[in-house]
């Protein structure tokens, strides 16, 4: 599905889903996603933990294609690999991340997924300058290597783990102006990820002042999709820790509110936590999400 197609169908609502495992073929995770109730799911669009992996057969796109149209999922993301580091100052790993980007742009472009979601990347003691001088020069290399593509990257808010970048604001928005083309850029945004960052969305007050400055920071016109989780770690904790919809530090006011926000009517919002048995826990936040959306006071 593209972002052009999506839109006609986008509810006045965001979409609500989850991450959903591709574990048999990129198919399944649409029918994992169907039996939990997705509208939108995110997937790998291959092994997380690997660099290389074969190129997709024709039967598997179709497979996915005709299971996109069976499901009842009216939108999908993908996520990037973990090993991918656009920021390092070791020009190999730089480049063989740009490569990995690449490959997965080009996996997105062959199954008509519009985003690919990534973290910007860490500077590993280079210091944040270098940093994001390097994460900007791989996106052009990316950008540079698929001109035309209608699949983009949505660069993700971080919660400043180690020396990653991208957990501020003003530090996202200065990956942004220093991109070339960097009106083919998209942002993600990580609830977990901006509380650790020391964005707190617990209260009303603290809500909006965290959206007004990503307006004036990155625009809010740049946001494609959210990540949509609790936290595990108390405020500002600079940890990368997801939990369930409730039972973590942010509370159930904050997605009340997120999910009710008419700024991001029609943009998927996905889970990522543990599945547990049988995806219960998933289902259960699916249902929670639900609730709140249907008491908006």
């Amino acid at each position: 599905m593209t972002s052009k197609e999506s839109a006609k169908t986008a509810p006045a609502r965001p979409l609500i889903g989850a991450h959903m495992s591709i574990a048999g073929g990129v198919a399944e995770a649409l029918n994992r996603g169907h039996a939990t109730g997705c509208e939108c799911v995110q997937i790998f669009t291959k092994s997380s933990r690997q660099w290389v992996s074969r190129p997709y057969t024709k039967e598997e796109i179709d497979a996915f294609k005709a299971a996109l149209g069976a499901s009842g999922v009216r939108m999908v993301v993908a996520h990037d690999s973990y090993l991918l580091n656009l920021g390092a100052p070791d020009d190999k790993l730089r480049k063989r991340s740009v490569g990995g980007l690449i490959d997965e742009l080009e996996r997105c472009e062959t199954l008509g997924v519009p985003y690919l979601i990534a973290h910007p990347g860490a500077h590993v003691g280079s210091g944040e300058a270098a940093g994001i001088a390097a994460i900007a020069r791989s996106l052009d290399e990316a950008h540079k290597s698929c001109a035309g593509f209608r699949a983009a990257i949505a660069l993700e808010i971080t919660a400043g783990q180690g020396s990653n970048l991208g957990y501020r604001f003003e530090q996202m928005g200065a990956i942004f102006d220093a991109v070339k083309e960097n009106e083919r850029l998209r942002l993600c945004f990580d609830t977990e990820h901006a509380f650790a960052a020391g964005y707190d969305l617990r209260d009303a007050e603290g809500y909006e002042r965290t959206f007004a400055e990503l307006d004036e920071k990155i625009g809010l016109k740049r946001l494609a999709a959210f990540h949509i989780n609790d936290s595990l770690k108390p405020f500002h904790s600079r940890v990368d820790r997801h939990q369930h919809i409730g039972k973590g530090y942010i509370g159930l006011d904050a997605f009340r509110r997120l999910v009710n926000d008419p700024r991001f009517a029609g943009l998927p919002m996905c889970l990522e936590t543990e599945p547990g048995p049988e995806m219960a826990d998933i289902v259960e936040d699916l249902k929670t999400l639900h609730r709140l959306l249907e008491s908006r006071d």
